[in-house]
């Protein structure tokens, strides 16, 4: 006995088309037609970064603006030494992947265009990102290189600038709340918000964005993949880093500074995720794999930990961005966030080699970590308590506002 097969006829594959086609355009929309949940992107930074770290080495910022502010000053002959091709050095490359993953997203999502400002904000922009390379060099790490990183690393050069970024960010806040409050007096009454122009439709932005953005990034991959494959794989960290960054917008900023403004915790718990995966993974690594356990522990406890994370603190605020949210927002295309960007690039390279001439640079602290103080067990239990207790305090002002200045 034989059964005839049924082959599908035109209709019914139409309409399959047009049922994949609906899934598709459903499963679009779901990663680049809404904001992520801000907590899903800690949990993605967490991971990403800890596998950055079994492949190469932590993300920081740091390493990709010494490289372009050393590489510009040589261009215009203000240092001799000629500093390693910025499509070479890994911390470069991982700074145009966040940029670039950045711009890819906010392409895809209709969300990117020039955004201008007013001067104000721009001479804000420039005095922030000068303080942000100030205070990473004296860390050795901006905020996730330094703070994020460092914890994670185990060394107390972390912990020292984690105290110096919630200090900062409340002098910063109280910084604005006196601009706000004498330029409302000024000008005797706010103005209207105006509607910003010049902004192609979403939709139109994600056509031409696409295909644009797809363009640049394969043609970098296929470069960067046939001359030195391992930063190819850089960057496609990178890119990844931005991506979640702009649909999450998790901000380090707001994670230090909104406590301190709104009472909103929402990006100060999305850090912590990250933090707590991140102390994780690298515990296990550095236990497990490392030879040197000690690795990524910085010299620079307390005298330059401190004082750099204060410094890096109110200029992060300011500015309103830190090291990685000045690359990932700038790839949205706000200008304040470029000039930001520019400012930390120079500043960073021009006081390194201040530090350096001067001989304070082995004056800055001490390589402290952590497990060699009170044991592998200790050490995990004493960041553990200090990830729960920053959890509730900042649960407990969320309620209570009782540290929110507005």
């Amino acid at each position: 006995m034989f059964v005839a097969l049924q082959t599908p006829n035109n209709r019914q594959i139409g309409r399959l088309g047009m049922t994949v086609q609906h899934k598709l355009r459903n499963d679009f929309e779901l990663a680049f037609g809404r904001q992520w949940p801000v907590w899903m992107g800690g949990l993605l930074i967490g991971l990403l970064n800890v596998l950055l770290f079994i492949y190469h080495q932590p993300w920081s910022t740091l390493d990709g603006a010494l490289n372009w502010g050393d590489w510009i000053l040589s261009k215009v002959g203000l240092i001799v030494s000629e500093p390693l091709s910025p499509l070479v050095r890994s911390g470069s490359v991982i700074n145009f992947g966040l940029l670039g993953g950045a711009m890819l997203s906010a392409m895809l999502a209709g969300q990117f265009g020039l955004r201008a400002a007013p001067l104000r904000d721009l001479v804000k922009g420039a005095i922030g990102g000068t303080m942000l390379g100030a205070g990473a060099v004296l860390v050795r790490g901006c905020n996730i290189g330094g703070f994020f990183n460092g914890t994670s690393a185990l060394g107390l050069h972390g912990l020292a600038m984690g105290l110096g970024l919630v200090i900062g960010a409340f002098i910063g806040t109280r910084f604005l709340l006196w601009q706000i409050g004498r330029a409302s007096a000024e000008d005797g009454s706010p103005k209207p918000i105006r509607k910003r122009r010049g902004l192609a439709s979403p939709r139109r932005q994600r056509m031409w964005g696409l295909g644009a953005s797809l363009f640049l990034a394969a043609s970098v991959l296929a470069y960067l993949f046939s001359r030195t494959p391992d930063r190819g794989v850089i960057l496609v960290f990178g890119i990844l880093l931005g991506i979640v960054c702009q649909r999450s917008r998790l901000c380090f900023v707001r994670a230090f500074r909104e406590p301190f403004l709104t009472g909103d915790a929402s990006h100060t718990k999305a850090m912590l995720i990250a933090l707590l995966i991140s102390l994780a993974g690298f515990s296990i690594v550095k236990y497990t794999l490392l030879e040197r356990v000690d690795e990524f522990v910085r010299a620079t406890y307390w005298v330059g930990a401190l004082s750099g994370g204060v410094i890096f603190g109110v200029g992060m605020t300011i500015a309103g961005g830190c090291g990685a949210g000045a690359v990932w927002r700038a790839g949205e295309g706000h200008l304040t966030l470029w000039l930001t960007l520019i400012c930390y690039t120079l500043s960073s390279s021009l006081f390194n080699i201040l530090l350096q001439n001067s001989g304070l640079m082995q004056r800055l602290g001490q390589p402290i970590f952590l497990p060699d103080i009170i044991g592998w067990g200790g050490a995990t239990i004493a960041l553990l308590a200090m990830i729960v207790i920053w959890y509730l305090l900042v649960q407990s002002n969320e309620i209570s506002r009782k540290w929110a200045a507005i």
